[in-house]
């Protein structure tokens, strides 16, 4: 796995990699560690619904594929601290049929996990936000019509407007910065034979 991706993101390509990062325990621990940076099993395990000796296996588990790692030493040492490896992970469904299950298992899972997202947003987190963030937030749901190698540019464009945003050091961050998540879905629909006329 590398992270050689403009946004610093581990490019998962193993499909052992991606079976073992589909739990929904190992998936929570990524995304905590990911959002609120280094931590310990036992400041894990009660945002991840795990004992502590479970959630260090699960992290062990993650370790051996390089998903996570040993933090910088805390001031007691007695007390591994955890970080994520890379800024966050990406990947896409290889041509064998192994890799292909793979990648859609952890799919499943991060749909599973992700999905009420939105709407746990709205009823949340929407209500308290001030004005200017009322009507920056939202969505859309914009169908379009391309080939394969058109939604990779249309994709790789939008890395490329975000990757200054995600890089960027804390310290340049504007006053009353805060986190967004954005999360992207690019649905390539089934083929009906139909590549032109209306959307």
């Amino acid at each position: 796995m590398d992270s050689r991706n403009r946004l610093g993101d581990i490019e998962i390509t193993d499909p052992q990699a991606m079976r073992a990062l589909a739990h929904p325990v190992r998936l929570a621990i990524l995304d905590r560690l990911l959002r609120h940076g280094p931590a310990t099993a036992t400041q894990l395990a009660p945002e991840v619904g795990a004992t502590p000796s479970v959630t260090s296996w699960h992290l062990r588990h993650l370790a051996g594929f390089g998903l996570v790692r040993d933090a910088e030493a805390g001031a007691d040492r007695r007390q591994r601290r955890w970080e994520a490896a890379a800024r966050g992970f990406r990947f896409e469904a290889p041509e064998d049929e192994e890799g292909r299950s793979a990648a859609q298992v952890l799919s499943r899972e991060m749909f599973a996990r992700y999905g009420d997202l939105p709407d746990r947003w709205l009823t949340e987190v929407e209500p308290g936000l001030e004005p200017a963030w009322q009507r920056a937030g939202g969505l859309a749901n914009t169908r379009v019509v391309v080939s394969a190698e058109e939604l990779a540019a249309i994709q790789d464009g939008i890395e490329r407007l975000l990757a200054p945003y995600v890089t960027r050091d804390p310290a340049e961050r504007p006053a009353g910065s805060r986190g967004v998540r954005l999360m992207r879905y690019a649905l390539p629909e089934q083929d009906e034979g139909q590549t032109d006329g209306p959307l």
